[in-house]
């Protein structure tokens, strides 16, 4: 009995203990530790008296928010169909509303790995003509909105969801051909993707909302809110490709040779051997290039299209209130963090699915 408790491992310490030895298991991390908690503290409490003990939540009223020595919570309360929806009519408010309660849906549930099967993309391709459809209205009864009155969250969450879903197999393309052998097509993958990636986002906007109204005859020219769609779409489309094509580089040439070693072509071999490596090499960094798109539809506003932070700019004018600028945009961060957080916590999950065991 003696040898066996000697021979026995010793017990892994706890959670507290790892956690108590990495705060205070030296002097200058006990240090670092306390001036910390510190910092914490002297910012939390005015932070708490502002944001929550002295604000003004209700009524949603002008009045409430002069004498408020808080947060004047009552004006988001009140503009919140102005901040979320933009300048859409607000008799028909409830199709964007209901659009964003489709996307949001949609991508909580292609979050699912059981989701995770061919007809995903058939869901997707018959609920983005849908969505599109009914923010434009012009049948059965309901009124026609063109695009300068959409605003809000449905903008985001539709340039958002087509730009980087439409530009992931855009991206996958022109790394494959980046890589190929055949020298023309490899070099236009090139111009391509040098050339996109040289130049700002926002010149590219205004190339899409500016010159090409000047170069393409109006019976092709798209709306304005097309036109912003595709330069993100291309643009997100060039920067993910580089990413893609890390994965691709990454990955030994074993793999392409025992492909063909055992009788697969060129496309089996990619979609079948060396994609699904090769992107799951990549997660991080695609993550990274995803969330950043999700921000950059911000940069819309500047083409005169109404997202989240338009909307609220134009909440904030009205002269009837003392435009609370803090707490209209803290609104509009949260939004934005809910966004990037979500599809942060997923690639992680999705990270830890895709691992090859050691």
């Amino acid at each position: 009995m003696a040898d066996a408790a000697i021979l026995a491992p010793p017990r892994p310490p706890s959670r507290r203990a790892q956690l108590a030895k990495r705060l205070f298991g030296s002097p200058l991390n006990a240090v670092l530790t306390l001036l910390v908690v510190w910092a914490v503290a002297a910012a939390a409490a005015p932070l708490l008296r502002w944001g929550v003990l002295d604000a003004v939540l209700l009524p949603a009223e002008p009045a409430a928010c002069r004498d408020a020595k808080g947060a004047c919570w009552s004006f988001v309360v009140a503009k919140s169909g102005q901040i979320l929806f933009g300048i859409y009519p607000i008799e028909a408010r409830w199709r964007p509303m209901l659009v964003s309660a489709v996307l949001l849906l949609l991508l909580g549930h292609s979050l699912r790995p059981a989701a995770w099967r061919p007809a995903l993309a058939a869901i997707w391709a018959a609920a983005l003509p849908a969505t599109l459809a009914l923010m434009f209205g012009g049948f059965a009864g309901l009124s026609y909105v063109a695009t300068t009155m959409w605003g809000g969250l449905p903008v985001t969450l539709l340039l958002t969801v087509t730009a980087v879903g439409g530009a992931f197999p855009l991206a996958v393309l022109l790394a494959l051909g980046r890589r190929c052998g055949l020298p023309a097509i490899r070099s236009l993958c090139i111009l391509f993707i040098e050339l996109t990636r040289a130049l700002p986002l926002l010149s590219i906007l205004f190339i899409a909302s500016i010159l090409m109204p000047l170069l393409v005859p109006e019976w092709l020219l798209p709306d304005k809110f097309f036109r912003a769609m595709i330069a993100l779409l291309l643009f997100a489309a060039a920067y993910l490709a580089e990413v893609v094509r890390g994965g691709l580089q990454a990955l030994p040439p074993g793999q392409t040779e025992a492909a063909q070693a055992l009788g697969l072509g060129y496309w089996q071999t990619q979609r079948q051997v060396v994609l699904p490596q090769a992107l799951a090499v990549v997660i991080p960094s695609l993550t990274n290039t995803v969330i950043v798109m999700i921000k950059n539809t911000s940069l819309v506003l500047v083409v005169g299209l109404f997202d989240l932070i338009s909307s609220g700019k134009a909440a904030l004018a009205d002269p009837e209130w003392s435009s609370p600028a803090m707490e209209t945009y803290l609104f509009i961060a949260a939004i934005y963090f809910a966004l990037c957080f979500g599809f942060g916590r997923f690639a992680r999950a999705l990270e830890r699915h895709t691992r090859i065991p050691a």
